[in-house]
C-alpha cells in the first residue's frame, strides 16, 4: 500500500517542529528610540536664533514626553476660550506669527507647539505616522491640563486636526477649522521630486556626515545682516534642512506615512460628530490643490467652505488678515455661517 500525502506529512512535521523548537530564540528586548536634537541645541551663533527665536511667543516652555521634549507656547488670557494651532509639514510654529497674537488679543487662550522633528521639538527616530502626531497633541494637552479646546490645523496640520478629532473626540470642544488642509491628497498630486527626496535611499544619503556638512556650509554662507531681507518662513525651512540631523527624515516619513493621505475615515468620523467645521482654501494653492476643499466638503457635508481667491498655500502668512477675521467669526458663540 503506497504512502498518502497525509502519511508523508506526518513523517515530515515532527522533525520540522523539533528543529524549529531547538533553533527558536526570543526577539531582542525593545529598545528606546533614538532622540535627535532640535533648534534648541544649536550654538548661539546659529542664524536660526535670529530667524525663529525660541521666545518668538511669550509663555514658552518644554514638555518632556515619552518621545522627546516638545516646545510649546501658551499665550492670551489664562481663562480665555482655548484654541490649539497645529502647523504643517515643514514649517514650525513660526507660521502662526501673524495669527496667534491676534487671537490672543481677542481674549483666546492659544496653545502653539512644534511638531516632532520640527523647530524646537525633539525628533524621535520613529515612523512619523498619523498616530504619532495625534498622540503628541493629546499628551501635550494633558501636560498643560486642558480638558478640551477648539482645534485649528494648517496643511498637514489640518490632517492632524481631523485625525485628532477622530482619535480623541472628547478633547475637541465643538469647533474644527482646517486651513489649506491635507489628509486625502492623492499620490498623483505629490510631485515626483518630493517622492524621490522622501525615498529611504535618498534619506540614507542625506544623513551621511559629508552631505550634512555640505548643507551646513551652504546655510552658513548667509550673513546675519541679510535676514531682514529674507523671508523667515523660507529661511527656517532651509536652516532646519541644514542643521537638524533628523529633520529631513521626519518630513520624508510624514510625507510617506503621515497625515497627508488616506484620512478619509477621519473626515467621515468628523462628519458624524456634532462639531462645527470651517474650511479655508485658496484657489491658487499648488501644494494642496483647491479641488481638495470640495472633496473634503463632500466627506464632511456640514463643513462651511470659504474660498480665498488667488490665495496660495501659506494663507496664514500671505492672507493673515482674512484668516484672522474668518477664525474670529467662526470661533464666536453666535457663529452660524461663513462671512463673505
Amino acid at each position: 500500500m503506497g504512502s498518502t500525502p497525509f502519511h508523508r506529512l506526518a513523517l515530515v512535521l515532527p522533525p520540522l517542529f523539533l528543529t524549529v523548537y531547538l533553533l527558536a530564540s526570543f526577539p531582542r528586548p525593545p529598545t528606546v528610540p533614538i532622540i535627535h536634537t532640535s533648534l534648541a541645541h544649536l550654538p548661539s551663533s546659529s542664524p536660526s536664533w535670529n530667524v525663529f527665536p525660541e521666545d518668538l511667543y511669550s509663555g514658552g516652555a518644554y514638555a518632556n514626553l515619552p518621545l522627546g521634549r516638545v516646545r510649546y507656547w501658551l499665550i492670551g488670557p489664562e481663562h480665555g476660550r482655548r484654541i490649539v494651532l497645529i502647523h504643517g509639514l515643514s514649517i514650525p510654529a513660526i507660521v502662526w506669527k501673524d495669527v496667534a497674537p491676534v487671537l490672543a488679543s481677542r481674549g483666546y487662550r492659544v496653545l502653539l507647539y512644534d511638531l516632532y522633528g520640527r523647530g524646537y521639538s525633539d525628533a524621535p527616530q520613529v515612523t512619523y505616522d498619523t498616530t504619532l502626531h495625534t498622540t503628541q497633541l493629546a499628551l501635550l494637552m494633558q501636560h498643560v491640563k486642558w480638558d478640551n479646546a477648539f482645534i485649528v490645523g494648517l496643511s498637514m496640520g489640518g490632517g492632524i486636526a481631523t485625525a485628532f478629532s477622530a482619535h480623541f473626540p472628547h478633547l475637541v470642544n465643538g469647533k474644527v477649522a482646517l486651513i489649506a488642509s491635507a489628509g486625502i491628497i492623492e499620490s498623483s498630486d505629490i510631485s515626483r521630486t518630493s517622492k524621490f527626496m522622501s525615498t529611504p535611499l535618498v534619506q540614507t544619503v542625506s544623513a551621511l556626515p559629508p552631505f550634512q556638512h555640505y548643507m551646513r556650509l551652504l546655510a552658513n554662507t548667509s550673513k546675519s545682516s541679510e535676514f531682514c531681507e529674507t523671508n523667515p518662513i523660507q529661511e527656517i525651512v532651509r536652516l532646519q534642512t541644514a542643521h537638524l540631523p533628523h529633520y529631513n527624515a521626519a518630513v520624508a516619513s510624514s510625507l510617506r506615512d503621515g497625515p497627508i493621505r488616506g484620512l478619509h475615515f477621519a473626515f467621515q468620523s468628523l462628519a458624524r460628530s456634532s462639531n462645527q467645521v470651517l474650511l479655508i482654501h485658496g484657489t491658487s494653492d499648488k501644494t494642496v490643490p483647491y479641488k481638495y476643499a470640495s472633496k473634503i466638503q463632500s466627506l464632511v457635508p456640514q463643513a462651511d467652505l470659504v474660498t480665498i481667491s488667488d490665495g496660495g498655500h501659506d494663507l496664514t502668512v500671505t492672507h493673515a488678515s482674512e484668516v484672522n477675521a474668518l477664525l474670529l467669526h467662526f470661533l464666536a458663540d453666535d457663529y452660524h455661517k461663513p462671512r463673505g
